[in-house]
């Protein structure tokens, strides 16, 4: 979970683009830059643009959490260079 302070600057959404609700696999390309969570054990990371989500080896999960997919949880503004 990301946290925040009452100092943060935070937006809050519609979360209408479909890469707030989209799930994507290791490998795939990152649609916005942002903090992601794992949907089987809620690891966060953070990627850029265009960058590829790490492999499945990036991290180990138990038999019960299932595969490891991503999805977006706070989007940023970073600057893609």
């Amino acid at each position: 979970m990301a946290w925040h302070t009452s100092r943060s600057f935070l937006t809050i959404v519609d979360p209408s683009n479909s890469w707030w609700t989209t799930l994507y696999d290791p490998g795939d390309t990152v649609p916005v830059s942002g903090i992601y969570s794992c949907q089987g054990c809620r690891s966060e990371i953070s990627c850029t643009q265009g960058q590829a989500f790490p492999p499945r080896t990036h991290h180990p999960h138990l038999p019960d959490e299932g595969t490891m997919r991503w999805r977006l949880n706070v989007r940023t503004n970073a600057q893609v260079i």
